[in-house]
């Protein structure tokens, strides 16, 4: 071999492993950012409340208690407030008890969240022209369903059904056309 051959095949090898460092460090980078944007999220939000709240009397904490149980979270939405562990209800919560500590009557802080939040937030909404359907929907569709059946028994009552002697009209007449009674 002549003394050009080995310094040509050097070079060679010489961008194999430089190539493979490029693709190595690519890859070590990637990884790397992939890691910080999934683990990102899981920093964002607190694992839970970090202050319980504390009531001035037990009857403070009683009211609190009766009046977050009839606010709906609005994030967790079959969830009362008082049940849900999302971290707008721990706000919310913070805030009912701000509320009434300014002074506020339950209605007037039933208000301030509808206007907030609209009438979604309450678990028994006011009977207005907008909520007719819900609440006597159902007494409709009950008085309905009781209709269809007094009618439906009145009707077979009144045997006016297929009375032509080939039906056996629930068993009032016989294939002759004789009345007979079946037992």
């Amino acid at each position: 071999m002549s003394a050009a051959g080995p310094r040509a095949a050097a070079p060679g090898g010489a961008r194999r492993i430089a190539a493979t460092l490029r693709h190595a460090a690519c890859a070590a980078l990637l990884s790397a950012s992939a890691c910080a944007m999934l683990s990102a999220p899981l920093s964002a939000q607190p694992a839970n409340d970090p202050a319980p709240l504390r009531y001035s009397d037990p009857a403070e904490e009683r009211r609190f208690h009766d009046l977050v149980a009839e606010l709906r979270c609005v994030m967790c939405q079959n969830q009362s407030l008082a049940d849900s562990n999302a971290q707008i209800a721990h706000d919310l919560r913070r805030e009912v008890l701000d509320l009434m500590r300014q002074g506020k009557s339950d209605a007037q802080i039933k208000e301030f969240l509808v206007a907030r939040y609209g009438e979604f937030v309450l678990y028994r909404p006011r009977v207005e022209s907008t909520t007719w359907l819900l609440w006597f929907g159902p007494a409709l569709v009950l008085l309905a369903g009781g209709y269809l059946v007094a009618r439906v028994i009145r009707t077979r009552a009144s045997g006016t059904g297929a009375d032509d002697g080939t039906a056996t009209d629930l068993g009032r007449t016989s294939r002759g056309g004789e009345d007979e009674q079946e037992w």
